[in-house]
């Protein structure tokens, strides 16, 4: 086990522990998904790409990838932003 994973684990018990939600004790993103049409993420670190068929968002550890048709950000937040359009996949890069 590589001391991130370690580290990761750890982390995750204390956050069960204290009954702190995962997302703010592992800065893991908040994705809720609403049909096809909306995609709100909760702390994000930025929007990398943006077109009306693509966004790329950075995140903790990574990115995430909202691929679609007519595509638009709404609501950007420092923490939180909403995608809505016709939203076609969701990925983790």
């Amino acid at each position: 086990m590589s001391w991130r994973d370690f580290k990761r684990k750890v982390q995750r018990q204390f956050s069960e522990y204290l009954e702190i939600p995962g997302d703010v004790m592992l800065d893991l993103p908040k994705i809720i998904l609403v049909g096809n049409i909306q995609l709100f993420i909760e702390n994000h670190r930025g929007i990398i790409e943006y077109t009306p068929e693509g966004v790329r968002v950075s995140v903790g550890e990574g990115e995430v990838a909202v691929t679609g048709q007519d595509l638009m950000l709404r609501n950007i937040l420092p923490d939180e932003l909403c995608v809505e359009g016709k939203i076609r996949s969701l990925s983790f890069l």
